[in-house]
């Protein structure tokens, strides 16, 4: 099998394997007066995202509502990542997080950088993240997770980092950046 990504190392130059193969983007917001969707990543074949988090580069626009994450294959995009509403993040500052930590139902997770914030799992022995497996759909159609905020900015404003870690599952598979 053959996978594209990287590890990340430690201090020692050793492999850091908890977090599956790492991929990441930068996305910056440019949206005016819409809902705005963006590919973050592309998924080749079957894998398996173990985690997905994003940070602030740049400060937010006033104005950057319902965000969430979602499949998109070119014909379906209701396979959401994360539920689609309630998610305001207007005028976040750098540094602050977005973390997919719950079923598709579930809000994503958002820490303020502004003070200092803890994340754990609801009860003992559960994970922070919560995998998923994403399956490319047939015919090498091009699949992709977005990022989904509405903005009535115009233009908004802001950057985010997006991380994902993930374990190719199919011969071949993985994601990479879009």
């Amino acid at each position: 099998m053959i996978s594209v990504g990287s590890f990340w190392i430690d201090a020692n130059f050793r492999p850091i394997t908890a977090h599956g193969l790492m991929v990441d983007k930068t996305l910056t917001f440019t949206g005016s007066g819409t809902t705005v969707a963006t590919p973050i990543f592309t998924v080749v074949g079957t894998v398996e995202l173990l985690k997905i988090w994003g940070i602030v580069k740049v400060v937010f626009g006033a104005n950057h509502t319902d965000a969430h994450l979602r499949i998109n294959d070119q014909s379906n995009t209701d396979q959401v990542l994360s539920k689609t509403t309630t998610l305001d993040l207007n005028d976040i500052s750098v540094g602050a997080s977005i973390i997919k930590n719950g079923l598709a139902a579930a809000v994503l997770v958002y820490k303020t950088a502004d003070v200092g914030t803890v994340l754990e799992p609801a009860v003992a022995n559960e994970k922070s993240f919560t995998p998923v497996i994403i399956q490319q759909i047939t015919a090498g159609v091009q699949t992709d997770i977005e990022y989904v905020y509405t903005t009535s900015d115009t233009p908004t404003s802001g950057s985010m980092q997006f991380f994902a870690g993930y374990l190719p599952l199919s011969e071949g598979a993985y994601i990479a950046a879009s």
